[in-house]
């Protein structure tokens, strides 16, 4: 009985020293068939986000604010809001923004909603009428950096001695829980919301981004968010838990997306698309770049989120066009991250992929950084080095490369003034995403399977070939990743396998049947007409 305590005491211990750790397989995630953010039917970002923001007519302010808000207040669409200064949203408070409402930043004193610790925004717009934040400036007189953009702040864990620190971009505002952090903290909900030119420097080398997250937590709902003309980041997560969905980061300055202070939420659909002539010249211009923190350090939690289903068009759009020598890489994963990203296309860099530093390459020979059925398009150079390329093209990650991004079949996606981020009905991107289950490695080599006739009106014939006698199972799927049937499960020996398959009873349409052991899968398209 002693040993019994003492072994409960332990894992009791573990589980509160410890951190939970998502995986690609959480609910979260739906499990589409094709990769990148976009089909070939449906355009999430159609109706709400903004591809002219430098020439939209906005209302002149009737409403300025300035200080701090200290009791609950809504912001009503028949307003439009000009934050002057830094403008605090205290502990308890909870700023509730109604559909459709505009709201401008000053620049001269450079306005900034900061939403503190246990403060909340209720910012949830509709498709038809968004919330919009925006520069105060005229039409046709707008630029990066009119004013300092969206903080977010929460009490999730952050990986900084002490668990707190003061937010980037925020001069008294705290950030992360302390020694008693709250990963499902909720800072409030941003549904449908376009934050268009902020990005503003309030101390040399302490931009602030376009919409910052601090610390917040899995109870906050991010959902719809399109950053258009960042002066900085578009997107930043310093620690915390939050996850989203529907992320725009368009013609931004500095990166699309970072990640540090180990942040280890789940996103998933998430298109960036950059001007060929606009980068940073101060520390170059990336898509994505993570690190666990500045000193790499191996502080923990460890930065670990999970990226699926993102669409990132840089500023090559083909391999002859000149851009902005700031222009760094796609991905600049470096100072001991452990970033995974699943399902994922990226396109047009000068360079594709650089895993920087020991720590980091370390990781990902550990298999704590992943990138699995991604792919890098039209790059200059598609790795930094032969770390990278040998990393990338491991047989049963499932990554490509391909030379052109016209290749891909997109519709027409580098179109700045009206992208069309839809795949073209060829496209090889329609299909080949993965989402294997926990212990489950995709390995189109482990068992060398196929299906025909394909397409199949009665009856499919599944071949598959072993090394050494298993136990099997072979379920079917469908192109949402939900699963259909299990078709067997059962012990095959040694060589060539066949199972047959009767089709009849199915809907019509693509479907994948994945054959595993426990350890290897392999997925093959079968098609029913």
């Amino acid at each position: 009985m002693r040993k019994l305590l003492l072994l409960n005491a332990m894992l009791i211990l573990m589980a509160v020293a410890g951190f939970s750790q998502n995986t690609i397989n959480d609910p979260f995630f739906d499990q589409v068939a094709y990769r990148g953010a976009f089909g070939t039917s449906t355009d999430w970002t159609a109706g709400w986000a903004n591809w002219d923001p430098q020439n939209t007519s906005y209302g002149t302010p009737t409403v300025t604010v300035s200080g701090e808000l200290t009791t609950n207040t809504t912001w009503t669409s028949n307003n439009v809001y000009l934050i002057q200064g830094f403008f605090y949203v205290r502990d308890g408070v909870t700023l509730t923004i109604q559909p459709g409402t505009v709201i401008r930043g000053d620049k001269d004193s450079k306005g900034t909603l900061l939403v503190e610790r246990g403060a909340k925004l209720m910012a949830v717009g509709t498709a038809n009428q968004p919330i919009v934040f925006t520069s105060n400036f005229s039409a046709g007189s707008r630029a990066y950096g009119d004013w300092g953009g969206v903080v977010l702040c929460g009490k999730a864990t952050i990986n900084v001695a002490g668990g707190t620190a003061i937010i980037e971009g925020g001069p008294t505002s705290i950030y992360g829980g302390g020694t008693n952090p709250d990963d499902a903290d909720n800072s409030g909900s941003l549904e449908f919301v376009r934050i268009e030119f902020p990005g503003i420097p309030f101390i040399p080398d302490k931009e602030i981004n376009g919409l910052t997250l601090g610390g917040v937590g899995s109870g906050t709902n991010l959902n719809n968010i399109e950053i258009a003309y960042s002066g900085d980041d578009s997107f930043e997560w310093f620690g915390g838990t939050v996850n989203a969905k529907h992320l725009i980061a368009f013609r931004g300055w500095d990166d699309d997306f970072d990640t540090d202070f180990g942040y280890r939420g789940m996103i998933q659909y998430a298109v960036a698309l950059r001007d060929k002539d606009i980068a940073d010249p101060q520390s170059g211009s990336n898509s994505f770049e993570s690190d666990n923190d500045g000193a790499g350090s191996t502080n923990s939690p460890v930065t670990q989120p999970i990226f699926s289903n993102f669409s990132e068009f840089g500023p090559k759009y083909n391999l002859t066009t000149a851009i902005n020598s700031n222009f760094k890489r796609s991905m600049h994963l470096r100072r001991n991250t452990r970033l995974t990203a699943y399902n994922s296309v990226f396109t047009g860099f000068p360079t594709g992929l650089f895993i920087d530093g020991t720590a980091s390459q370390g990781n990902a020979t550990a298999g704590d950084l992943k990138l699995q059925r991604c792919v890098l398009s039209g790059m200059g150079t598609f790795f930094a080095s032969s770390f990278e390329r040998d990393f990338f093209m491991t047989a049963s990650f499932g990554n490509d490369t391909v030379a052109t991004n016209d290749l891909l079949l997109y519709t027409d996606p580098f179109n700045l003034s009206q992208p069309n981020f839809l795949l073209q009905s060829g496209s090889e991107l329609k299909s080949g995403s993965i989402w294997p289950q926990t212990g489950l490695t995709e390995n189109k080599q482990a068992f060398a399977a196929s299906v025909y006739p394909n397409p199949v009106t009665e009856s499919a014939t599944i071949s598959f070939n072993l090394v050494k006698s298993n136990n099997i199972t072979i379920a079917l799927y469908d192109m949402i990743g939900q699963k259909v049937a299990t078709i067997a499960q059962d012990q095959y020996f040694a060589g060539q396998n066949e199972v047959t398959y009767n089709v009849t009873a199915l809907p019509k349409g693509m479907y994948f049947v994945q054959i595993s052991d426990g350890t290897n899968s392999s997925s093959s398209k079968m098609i029913v007409k």
